[in-house]
């Protein structure tokens, strides 16, 4: 009777522990220090966007800040790298309208994110948003 129990048990929580998490961005400090003590740069774009989604089954997602959230049993569409497929999708968005970003010097500057998160019993979607400025210095 217990070995019976004991694979039950296994049974109900292994698709439980071996759900979906993601877990924020890299928030890493990257400093450089820029000289603007000179005019060799262009602010070539503003607000530029790119957004990615992910869709989850049995979860729940939080954001406060530059960090999203979410615990789930299964993601059933979207991608689990939101902000690595958020910022590719503004830089395409970026190209679209300013021309190809390949062999310039580029920065983004000024990023916001934002996070639109709808959560209900049984299915949660997470949408970032990334907001950017891109500055082009000029080649020396």
């Amino acid at each position: 009777m217990f070995k019976k129990i004991s694979v039950l048990v296994l049974l109900v929580s292994a698709p439980v522990l071996s759900g979906c998490t993601t877990g924020g961005a890299f928030l890493a400090q990257n400093l450089t220090n820029v000289e603007l003590s000179e005019a060799n740069f262009e602010i070539i774009a503003k607000d530029v966007a790119g957004s990615a989604h992910a869709d989850y089954l049995l979860g729940f997602s939080s954001s406060a800040g530059a960090v999203t959230n979410t615990l789930a049993l299964v993601r059933v569409g979207g991608t689990a790298t939101l902000y690595n497929e958020a910022l590719n999708n503004l830089w395409r968005n970026f190209e679209e309208n300013y021309g190809s970003a390949d062999g310039r010097n580029l920065v983004l500057a000024n990023i916001r994110y934002d996070a639109d998160i709808l959560n209900l019993v049984v299915f949660t979607k997470t949408t970032l948003y990334v907001h950017a400025d891109v500055v082009e210095f000029d080649q020396q």
